[in-house]
């Protein structure tokens, strides 16, 4: 019975010290940059026309953005769609880590005050953008290394 209790002792022992061993070796990537990813579903035969907002407004609110240290880069993706409910385009803005995105709602508010007009003028931009195109989703995702 004694050599069963030691037995059983040295093996909650060895099993204690796995997971100290495994968290002591690290994870096997380090964090990358955080992107917020648009996508976006163009009318068909209005690609072209999306495209010219998106040099008009996005663009310039990026390249702004950039410049002032808000974002580390953005990108413009295209892919036919798969089906009739599929995105053709990505949006991708990428920002150095989460916390960097903290207060971008109100930055961004103003450098688009800045850059594109009232807030009147931004809607009718905003509704006329909705005739040609129509935002699928979106997600936040961080780029992760590996090691």
């Amino acid at each position: 019975m004694k050599l069963l209790s030691i037995l059983f002792a040295a093996a909650l022992i060895v099993s204690l010290s796995l997971p100290a061993q495994s968290a002591a070796q690290g994870l096997p990537y380090t964090e990358g940059s955080v992107w917020s990813v648009g996508f976006v579903k163009t009318v068909p035969g209005m690609t072209n026309d999306y495209y010219r907002n998106l040099a008009d407004n996005w663009l310039k609110m990026n390249e702004a953005a950039k410049k002032e240290g808000l974002v580390l880069s953005y990108k413009v993706l295209y892919g036919p769609p798969a089906n009739t409910e599929d995105w053709d385009i990505m949006l991708m803005i990428e920002y150095k880590n989460m916390a960097a995105m903290d207060g971008m709602a109100e930055k961004m508010e103003a450098l688009s005050g800045k850059l594109l007009g009232s807030q009147d003028q931004r809607k009718v931009g905003a509704m006329k953008r909705n005739e040609i195109r129509t935002m699928i989703g979106g997600k936040l995702v961080r780029e992760i290394i590996l090691k």
